[in-house]
């Protein structure tokens, strides 16, 4: 069974990427962290960065889901959209 993706709703596609953008923080933060302690400078402007990289990033997945699927809904007009095919499951 083959379904087309003609439309992505982009505040949802907005909100689902930036809790995945803040949750990929919560892993990366901690290693700029460490990388800012280790630093020569210690606790310098890294460590600032390391604290506001969090709310950066959750803003940055917002923006770029609602953009992404806004150009997605413009292209699939043209072109028809994603295809994805599905396999009946018998049970």
């Amino acid at each position: 069974m083959n379904i087309r993706i003609k439309r992505v709703a982009p505040l949802q596609a907005g909100k689902v990427l930036a809790a995945l953008y803040a949750l990929l923080s919560v892993v990366l933060v901690p290693i700029m962290l460490i990388a800012a302690l280790a630093s020569p400078e210690g606790s310098g402007p890294p460590v600032i960065l390391a604290i506001l990289f969090p709310l950066l990033y959750i803003v940055m997945g917002f923006v770029s889901g609602v953009v992404g699927s806004f150009l997605y809904n413009l292209v699939a007009k043209w072109l028809g959209g994603f295809e994805v095919s599905f396999d009946e499951e018998v049970g």
